[in-house]
């Protein structure tokens, strides 16, 4: 069987080295699903993840970008910027901050099965995902589910199911 594939956006090697005591469940859950999920599935970025990295202000930048490396690159085209513009004309994603769209955009064109994040304000959000299905579907997308790491964690051998 063919592993899946996820797309990860900026949140997700920036939190693996976060250390706010704000967001300790979220930086857990990143270095859980990092260490011991992340071997299952085809890993996929883009030049707009390595771009949001790198424009950050935060510490361990240079352990963020390490922990990118062997992560698989998307190119970006004139249709993925095409399918960002829409995103915002139709209020899918922001038009103030485009990366949000461009990683919807990029992980809706390649086909990737989970577009992976902790921005739960507006790509993982339940209230936005009708919305997100209709447009791409308008478009003719594919429609990757867009999860956090704890949706992505496996269930424990001998756990109840």
């Amino acid at each position: 069987m063919e592993k899946k594939s996820v797309y990860l956006d900026s949140t997700i090697p920036s939190y693996y080295f976060d250390e706010r005591e704000s967001v300790l469940n979220f930086i857990d859950a990143t270095r859980s699903w990092w260490d011991s999920e992340r071997s299952k599935y085809r890993l996929y970025a883009s030049e707009i993840t390595l771009a949001e990295i790198q424009n950050g202000d935060y510490p361990n930048k240079k352990r963020v970008f390490d922990l990118m490396k062997g992560v698989n690159l998307l190119a970006l085209n004139k249709t993925i910027e095409d399918v960002a513009l829409v995103y915002g004309k139709e209020f899918v994603m922001p038009s103030r901050n485009k990366g949000d769209a461009y990683h919807l955009a990029m992980a809706s064109y390649y086909k990737i099965d989970f577009l992976l994040t902790w921005n739960c304000e507006h790509l993982a959000n339940a209230n936005k995902s009708m919305h997100i299905a209709a447009v791409n579907m308008r478009l003719g997308l594919f429609v990757p589910a867009i999860v956090t790491p704890l949706q992505l964690i496996s269930e424990s051998p001998g756990g109840e199911s």
